[in-house]
């Protein structure tokens, strides 16, 4: 996965949560360009040349700290993601999911005007969100209601459907 800043820097901090140690990677600009869980499907890891800083991610470290404690339903932090024009309107269409809901892949393609066959695809795009929890794809689920993957890990998601008060 390749994360694009506007300048060559890209700025990283670790915060401790219920879920394991949340990796979150910045632009220049403070936007936040990925949140990451260890042994994540395609998750980020710490390259050289990054920037060790905690200074532009506590906004996200006290919204994360409340999320996880129930006190907040919805994140409002700069996000900056960048993918292919599919991706980008799946993920507008998960940040649409809310708090304590789910919905399925298949609903979100219909959100995004995609045909059914393109029901993969969505999966594919919802996989490579490179923003887990602040992005949640955590509350797409199966048609059948069934738990389906997870780039953090089915346990994670159970968590953090768990936290939103999500009956399983």
């Amino acid at each position: 996965m390749t994360i694009t800043t506007t300048a060559s820097v890209t700025y990283w901090s670790e915060l401790d949560s219920p879920v394991g140690t949340l990796l979150l990677t910045a632009g220049p600009d403070g936007a936040l360009t990925s949140l990451s869980v260890p042994g994540q499907k395609g998750g980020r890891s710490v390259q050289d040349g990054w920037r060790h800083d905690p200074a532009p991610f506590r906004e996200a470290e006290a919204q994360l700290a409340a999320y996880f404690a129930g006190e907040l339903s919805e994140f409002r932090l700069p996000l900056r993601a960048e993918g292919t024009p599919f991706r980008e309107r799946v993920w507008a269409a998960l940040d649409a999911v809310p708090y304590g809901a789910t919905t399925t892949y298949g609903e979100i393609a219909a959100r995004i005007g995609a045909s059914r066959p393109a029901v993969r695809a969505v999966g594919g795009a919802i996989g490579a969100n490179p923003l887990l929890i602040l992005r949640p794809c955590h509350r797409v689920i199966g048609s059948d209601g069934s738990l389906t993957g997870y780039a953090g890990g089915l346990e994670r998601k159970t968590r953090l459907l768990t936290l939103e008060g999500v009956r399983l």
